[in-house]
């Protein structure tokens, strides 16, 4: 099912579900007679405060998110979660101001009543999306083609597996060997296509949607290689669970209708988190911009009184998913202090660096207009920092997964900056690497605001370079 078709459903489903709970719940309240109610309260203007509500705390826990083949159980329990957390807020709202208006209410109970309607129909209509979308998946529309590297026992039974269960919306197009010698051979009439070196290619080529690794003890080094050729392409990858140990801590176990697999790589924030990011993202930016408008405007002039050239140094680096992107700064060097040298890292009392320049380095002043690039989206005010295409392109070479930090936004500040100072080597950069790795597997709020605060303890002591 195309994902727009799907999302839309789901609205309309939810739509659906939540006005008619609330239809129910406001006959049951007012026009049953059962209970005793002072006045005649509003319809319509409640209903659809409500239904925002339930669309803005769905959209939070990440209940619009694509759906391919996942557990309709885990499914249901988001849903009773998140219907749960809200029914608790309405329910003291309601005794709040009960309390406020002095009157003593009986229906307040009936709100859970309400939360058994909501959790019925909204369930009720995502089964039958969800069954559909099975149903289209065994009947082979929207099926996804999956390469199996390695071609072995294990290969072969994780085969056996997807063919016996057709929901799984899985067609296995053919295996990567390991050893040239597999080459050619075959199982249940799939090919083994060529070895996993060439898998970038046969991706590309053929449309494949999904990799599962079904490797041998020895093989360790092809899952890095394959995910280091793979980092660019829009991929699932999973791998068959004893080889766990080799990528401990970047991986999320989940299941193939019993059958145990791993989610290499996945992105593990909530759905949730992530918007409650963007929206401290926009609100820390404002915020910074109006606090620091004074000390902007002193910096400006004295750059301008300084040296030469203009305030702002505009630069472009990668962005998410490697887009170019123009990041701002003032300007902390002499104008055009890479004309000759070419694209270089600073250096320790690098001499490009001008009287203030290393005064607003250490304070991170010279970060400031960077505020403008997370209001655009460009940034957030944590993540890894965006490094420039010639970089990129190098270290990549070097430094296997190096792009694995542009699967996130890059940021103003990061894990990586508070434990380590600048780059001024390729030993510097592995090791921030291995710091910008740990933040994306253990992306969260709580570690966003701890990052915040040992910068802000970072200009205060003015320990930046």
């Amino acid at each position: 099912m195309d994902k727009k078709i799907e999302r839309t459903l789901i609205l309309v489903i939810d739509l659906l579900s939540i006005n008619f709970a609330y239809l129910l719940y406001f006959y049951f309240k007012v026009e049953s007679g059962f209970f005793q109610v002072m006045a005649n309260p509003l319809f319509f203007a409640p209903m659809a405060l409500v239904y925002f509500y339930w669309l803005i705390i769905f959209t939070f826990v990440g209940m619009y998110r694509t759906w391919f083949a996942s557990s309709r159980f885990e499914e249901l329990t988001k849903l009773f979660k998140a219907t749960f957390v809200g029914i608790f807020v309405i329910f003291f709202i309601i005794l709040f101001d009960d309390f406020l208006n002095e009157i003593s209410s009986s229906t307040r109970f009936l709100i859970f009543i309400y939360w058994g309607i909501l959790l019925v129909l909204a369930g009720t209509g995502r089964l039958i999306i969800r069954g559909i979308q099975r149903n289209l998946l065994v009947r082979g529309i929207g099926r996804k083609r999956t390469l199996i590297i390695g071609f072995n026992p294990k290969a072969n039974n994780i085969h056996s597996s997807i063919d016996e269960y057709r929901a799984l919306g899985l067609d296995v197009f053919g295996y990567l060997a390991v050893k040239e010698e597999n080459v050619g051979k075959e199982y249940k009439a799939i090919k083994v296509l060529d070895t996993y070196k060439n898998v970038q290619e046969i991706v590309e080529t053929h449309n494949i949607k999904q990799i599962i690794f079904a490797l041998e003890h020895h093989e360790e080094d092809v899952l890095l290689d394959v995910i280091d050729r793979c980092n660019d392409l829009k991929i699932s990858l999973k791998i068959v669970p004893d080889l766990y140990d080799i990528i401990s801590g970047q991986a999320k176990t989940s299941q193939i209708y019993g059958f145990p697999l791993i989610d290499i790589m996945p992105q593990l924030m909530p759905e949730w988190e992530k918007k409650l990011k963007r929206v401290m993202d926009i609100c820390a930016s404002l915020t910074i911009l109006v606090l620091t408008a004074p000390v902007t405007i002193a910096s400006a002039i004295i750059i301008k009184l300084e040296s030469p050239g203009p305030v702002l140094y505009k630069q472009e680096r990668l962005g998410l998913e490697g887009r170019p992107i123009k990041i701002m700064k003032f300007r902390s060097m002499v104008n055009d202090a890479e004309k000759k040298s070419g694209p270089v890292w600073a250096q320790k009392n690098d001499p490009r660096v001008t009287r203030f320049g290393n005064f607003i380095r250490k304070t991170r002043i010279d970060e400031i207009p960077q505020m403008f690039n997370i209001l655009t989206g460009e940034m957030s005010l944590v993540g890894p920092r965006p490094e420039r295409a010639h970089f990129v392109e190098m270290l990549s070479k070097e430094i296997p997964l190096y792009k694995r930090r542009m699967c996130v936004r890059p940021g103003v500040t990061g894990w990586a900056q508070v434990k380590h100072k600048y780059d001024e080597s390729v030993d510097d950069v592995k090791t921030k690497l291995k710091y910008d790795l740990f933040y994306i597997e253990n992306m969260s709020i709580r570690m966003d605001i701890n990052i915040m605060f040992r910068t802000i303890l970072v200009v205060f002591f003015g320990k930046g370079q």
